[in-house]
């Protein structure tokens, strides 16, 4: 496990939102360290923003750029940067010619594949310290939660400020 331990006088009465962003920072943490370990160095945090956009469709890089609310420079340097690790393709809109599409490549298909085996692990893990039934509890409330403050459809995920 990466970081450093922090002692709190009660866990228990730590707000919320710091929970969910320690937990969110331990999972990202643990998702990288067992990707390396799979052979899979040098992927990026950012790029899984990126993997699960065009996880069903290809997109342009202003599209890409509006799915992440990022500046359009900002997805074309991430793009690029996926391109030149295999991780995503170009290639012509058909019908037009001048704009580019972007496409997850075979490799980054296995790279989202990988990393979805390692989310299940780590959901398993905290299965196995919690409880499944919890765990399941857990994602049914939490994404109640999401969909009562953000009008009935998950908000996408994207990358911080």
């Amino acid at each position: 496990m990466s970081g450093r331990a922090v002692q709190h006088s009660s866990p228990a009465s730590l707000p919320l939102a710091r929970l969910f962003a320690m937990s969110y920072r331990w999972f990202l943490d643990e998702v990288h360290d067992r990707l390396a370990g799979r052979g899979w160095e040098g992927v990026r945090p950012a790029y899984g923003f990126v993997l699960l956009a065009l996880r069903d469709t290809a997109l342009s890089p202003t599209e890409l750029a509006s799915r992440l609310a990022v500046t359009k420079q900002a997805a074309s340097k991430l793009a690029e940067a996926m391109v030149v690790d295999g991780l995503l393709e170009r290639s012509a809109d058909s019908t037009d010619g001048r704009q580019r599409r972007l496409t997850l490549s075979v490799r980054g298909q296995q790279l989202l594949v990988e990393v979805e085996r390692i989310y299940a692990d780590l959901e398993g893990e905290w299965a196995d310290v919690i409880g499944r039934a919890e765990v399941e509890q857990i994602r049914q409330r939490v994404t109640a939660a999401m969909l009562a403050k953000s009008g009935g459809a998950l908000p996408g995920l994207r990358p911080g400020p």
